[in-house]
């Protein structure tokens, strides 16, 4: 593990790979630290031939903290879900885009594959959108374009993720297995989830960061306008059994952005269950190195 300072924070991230080998800068959810892209799921991508980076958000993970901002994030959702303008918050998605492009000047990246999971997706779309000479492809994992159109979240899944977390230890490795609630129901074992549970727990617990980064996607909103006129190779990963971003979200974002191509898993919820890591990784590595045939 090593630390960038990028402006006024720090973020947390390691490699995987040769630094040689063009870069794959994987940008992780909502409350999610960097080992939420498992280490061998890693290790699969740089087998590829490339150098892959992931890394702590702000306000996750060892990266920097806002701690003492404090947002009502359900009430936030609330208004969303009713249609209200989202203002005022710490932050937004274009700050944590700017944090992504920072970490790459740190690493003297010039240009990346970037590939974002969930909110994470939301940021690669950003970064996609605002700096697109920075980006040689991107991937957008069971993430959505920011539209209010459709949101459409069922209701155990709302309620899910605007429960607050247990602080305790056991009671935060007992509270996993309620994420069955939106994980791929084919592949979700209690167990696993109570492992990486305490792995996650035991490296940084914090619920905090979680609002300000539901009410940062909440104040950016749209981006189907601009993402209509991307001209960045994108592959677009859904899993039909998705009850958090919807898989009619999935389907949105790629009938948005122009030529990009899209992965629909039939066994695949909110999460990246390990049987589904070959079709993934082989799904990527094939969108970027086509990426790199067109551009040669």
């Amino acid at each position: 593990m090593a630390r960038a300072t990028v402006g006024q924070i720090e973020l947390e991230y390691d490699t995987v790979g040769s630094s040689a080998d063009p870069t794959i800068l994987l940008v992780m959810g909502l409350g999610a630290q960097l080992i939420h892209w498992h280490e061998n799921f890693c290790g699969m991508l740089a087998d590829g031939g490339f150098h892959v980076v992931r890394f702590d958000n702000r306000d996750a993970g060892l990266s920097t903290k806002f701690d003492g901002v404090d947002v009502d994030f359900a009430a936030l959702v609330a208004g969303a879900l009713e249609g209200q303008e989202v203002f005022d918050t710490p932050y937004d998605l274009s700050d944590m885009a700017d944090d992504a492009f920072g970490l790459l000047d740190a690493l003297e990246i010039e240009r990346a594959h970037v590939v974002g999971a969930s909110l994470g997706g939301m940021i690669a779309q950003t970064m996609a959108i605002e700096r697109p000479e920075r980006l040689i492809s991107l991937t957008s994992i069971m993430s959505a374009t920011g539209t209010r159109e459709v949101i459409g979240i069922p209701d155990d899944s709302l309620a899910l993720l605007l429960a607050p977390a247990p602080t305790e230890r056991e009671q935060y490795l007992d509270y996993s297995a309620k994420y069955a609630t939106w994980c791929s129901k084919k592949y979700f074992d209690p167990d696993v989830a109570r492992q990486h549970a305490a792995v996650a727990y035991d490296r940084c617990h914090y619920p905090d960061g979680s609002g300000r980064q539901i009410a940062a996607m909440l104040a950016s909103g749209d981006r189907e306008s601009s993402l209509a006129k991307m001209t960045i190779p994108t592959l677009v990963i859904h899993g039909r059994d998705d009850r958090l971003i919807l898989p009619e979200l999935g389907m949105r974002t790629a009938a948005v952005i122009p030529a990009s191509n899209f992965l629909f898993l039939s066994d695949m919820g909110h999460d990246l269950p390990e049987p589904l890591w070959p079709v993934v990784v082989d799904s990527i590595h094939s969108h970027v190195r086509n990426c790199a045939l067109v551009r040669n």
